[in-house]
């Protein structure tokens, strides 16, 4: 379509009275479009979730320096005005970061909410940066390969609880396990320049 068709067909757009029907079919799209932001965006937000699992209630239960790290700034601010609602916002902070790009060497304490797909990447980072005394919480799906030390609740308000240190022995037998009688997964050192 070339600019003067264009032109010539917004022009009678522009002009012509809109009928019952071509008002529902704006009606229709434009809810269409708003439930797919919701679906997309806002709903994930809003589900269920364990208030014990939620950085504000580990606030309220006296672990300081409670830090939320979500992607999603729909939910960042949800989160945030959670937070204000309860009187802790200066006490809670939410941040719109990337987890996989977040030091969680000085973490004692964390929370995961998150799809089993998404799991067994961040038990990697996690085995690799959380100190021993750290205590893992997962919600609604447990960490693969990884034992809890204590399970609370039923069905979607199931909750896991690992923690670190006994997580290490567990997962470097495995990790052994995978590499014996496969020599090309052991490491050599080449002192060669």
């Amino acid at each position: 379509m070339d600019d003067d068709a264009s032109d010539d067909a917004f022009a009678e757009l522009k002009t012509r009275e809109l009928r019952s029907w071509d008002v529902a079919q704006i009606a229709a799209g434009t809810g269409l479009a708003v439930y797919a932001v919701w679906v997309g965006l806002l709903q994930p937000g809003f589900r269920k979730v364990p208030l014990r699992l939620q950085v504000l209630e580990a606030y309220r239960q006296g672990f300081t320096s409670a830090v939320g790290y979500e992607l999603n700034p729909w939910l960042v601010c949800l989160a945030r005005f959670h937070a204000w609602r309860a009187g802790h916002h200066c006490n809670v902070s939410y941040r719109r970061e990337d987890l996989w790009k977040v030091d969680l060497t000085e973490c004692k304490n964390i929370t995961v909410f998150l799809a089993p797909s998404v799991l067994s990447l961040l038990q990697k980072k996690m085995e690799a940066e959380l100190p021993d005394d750290a205590l893992v919480v997962a919600g609604r799906f447990p960490i693969p390969d990884w034992t809890p030390c204590r399970i609370e609740g039923h069905g979607v308000d199931r909750a896991w609880a690992y923690n670190m240190q006994a997580q290490r022995p567990l997962t470097s037998n495995l990790n052994k396990k995978s590499t014996v009688g496969n020599p090309d997964d052991t490491d050599f050192k080449n002192d060669s320049p």
